[in-house]
């Protein structure tokens, strides 16, 4: 990061003259010369030979406090553009500890410095000043948004968490997007921190605004290993592959294909050997033949169910449990037919005697999302509660309705 010489800096060049004068704000001769030379030199951009006449000037010795502010204000320039930030800071220090430092420069200095500590990679330094600057009443979002960067550099994760996540708050409250950096800086703090569950919620954040499939991806893999998180609901984790444009590898889509057969949904099966075909995933390469021989039971299993739709539909509401027409509804969803997947659903979970009450209600959510009722699926996916990966995958259901 390179800073530039601030108008503050000017002023200090403006006072020195050669007047022999021994009053409290003048410069004596034999200080003012070399400091004459300094400026001269700073307007030629000769940093390094200002650098060496601010050092003559100082040599002179038994400066008044006046002559040791201007000196300070001098080598603050002339090391700030020399690029030797540790002198710079020092400087400025010295020259904001005179009381001839006017108060109204406080806040730019502070800004300049926290600018030339974080250019040194001085992260401490820089967080320390960026702090100052805010206690001070400094309000430059460009600043303020360098402290949680600054702290990460540091290394001291917590102060970086706090600060970011009181950042972040402060703009979603106001309505504003935070930047990907931002988020990205989370997740890495998660990371460092060992935090799974703070790098989930960071990635959840990632996709509410970025919703990249990188970062889809990850998160439906984290959240899928989490402790506790049901093997029943490996289906819907691809279901969630599937919208997210995820299913990047040839297994994704032979085992999804084949949980959907076991399932008793071959429309849905179907889908996804479809899917993997255009993608060319499927039907090449060594085990091609492994592909097709799927692709033909697949079809085989469609030909068969797909007649039987409606007396399947008509058996399952005789069933005393609902789980049978909420099953019947998902089979419909895999046919494309999500609108009487609804139906069915719903009338399997007014019957009110489900093994997986909860779950009946993800999928009811889902099958409402794949029919276009945004509204009625998010109203539904935020009733689950059950903590055996429904209420997660409710949650990723959520944050991709809110995209669309």
């Amino acid at each position: 990061m390179r800073i530039s010489l601030i108008p503050l800096l000017a002023g200090a060049a403006l006072l020195l003259g050669t007047t022999a004068s021994f009053a409290e704000d003048a410069l004596r001769p034999q200080v003012g010369e070399p400091l004459q030379n300094a400026q001269t030199a700073l307007k030629s951009k000769n940093y390094r030979e200002a650098l060496a006449d601010v050092d003559a000037a100082e040599k002179v010795g038994g400066l008044t406090p006046y002559e040791s502010y201007i000196i300070d204000r001098m080598r603050a320039a002339a090391a700030t553009g020399a690029g030797d930030e540790a002198t710079a800071i020092k400087a400025y220090e010295a020259a904001m500890a005179s009381p001839k430092f006017p108060a109204g420069e406080k806040l730019q200095t502070y800004d300049v410095m926290a600018k030339l500590a974080y250019a040194g990679k001085n992260y401490t330094k820089s967080a320390e000043l960026i702090r100052k600057y805010r206690a001070a009443g400094g309000t430059s979002a460009q600043t303020l948004g360098l402290l949680p960067q600054t702290l990460y550099l540091a290394n001291d994760l917590g102060g970086a968490q706090e600060e970011l996540n009181a950042q972040l708050a402060t703009l979603e409250k106001a309505g504003q997007k935070p930047t990907e950096t931002q988020l990205e800086m989370l997740a890495s703090i998660a990371v460092k921190k060992k935090d799974n569950a703070g790098y989930i919620a960071a990635l959840e954040k990632l996709v509410a605004y970025y919703p990249k499939p990188n970062y889809w991806l990850d998160l439906i893999t984290r959240t899928a290993n989490k402790p506790g998180f049901s093997p029943r609901l490996t289906l819907d984790t691809y279901r969630l592959k599937k919208a997210t444009d995820t299913m990047l590898k040839t297994e994704d889509f032979m085992e999804a294909a084949q949980l959907a057969l076991q399932a008793g949904f071959p429309g849905e099966a179907q889908q996804y050997v479809n899917l993997g075909y255009d993608k060319k995933l499927l039907g090449t390469g060594p085990d091609a033949a492994r592909h097709k021989r799927l692709k033909d039971l697949v079809d085989k299993k469609v030909a068969e169910d797909k007649p039987a739709l409606a007396a399947g539909d008509k058996e399952a509401a005789t069933q005393a449990s609902g789980d049978a027409l909420v099953n019947a509804g998902l089979n419909h969803v895999g046919y494309g037919d999500a609108a009487n997947g609804v139906k069915l659903i719903e009338q399997g979970i007014k019957k009110d005697a489900l093994k997986k009450p909860d779950e009946a209600k993800l999928h009811l959510g889902y099958a409402q999302m794949m029919a276009g009722q945004k509204d009625a699926a998010a109203k539904t996916l935020r009733t689950v509660q059950t903590p055996d990966g429904s209420i997660e995958l409710a949650r990723l259901y959520i944050l991709m309705l809110r995209q669309h």
